[in-house]
């Protein structure tokens, strides 16, 4: 894990600049509902989850193909990309993974109550 920095945040410690970069191309997209878990803590396979929603299919194709431009335009190439084209896009990027999900979707898999422990981040 080497582009995220590995010392705790503090309370007001500004995200990683990827996962800022993240956060506010999701935002530009009218992402619903987005949340950052730091699952560092948890010494797990990646450092954070950034999750969000849209309406349809469609808007999470959206928001997902915007994310995988803002990563490329940042030098930061996924390793892995799942789902285009349905109501969930997972978007590995080593350090972080994004998942965007229709909110039915996002509702079953309930990936902020599997991941409990961690931290929530605000966004």
């Amino acid at each position: 894990m080497t582009d995220i920095q590995t010392a705790p945040r503090g309370p007001s410690a500004p995200l990683p600049q990827p996962i800022d970069d993240i956060v506010n191309a999701a935002r530009d997209k009218k992402a619903a509902n987005l949340l950052v878990l730091d699952l560092r803590p948890a010494n797990g396979f990646t450092d954070y989850f950034v999750i969000c929603s849209g309406r349809s299919n469609r808007q999470v194709r959206a928001i997902a193909e915007s994310l995988e431009a803002r990563l490329k335009a940042i030098g930061h190439r996924p390793a892995h990309i799942e789902g285009a084209g349905t109501d969930w896009v997972l978007i590995d990027c080593f350090d972080f993974i994004i998942h965007v999900f229709t909110p039915e979707s996002r509702d079953f898999y309930s990936l902020e109550r599997l991941w409990g422990s961690a931290e929530r981040v605000e966004v």
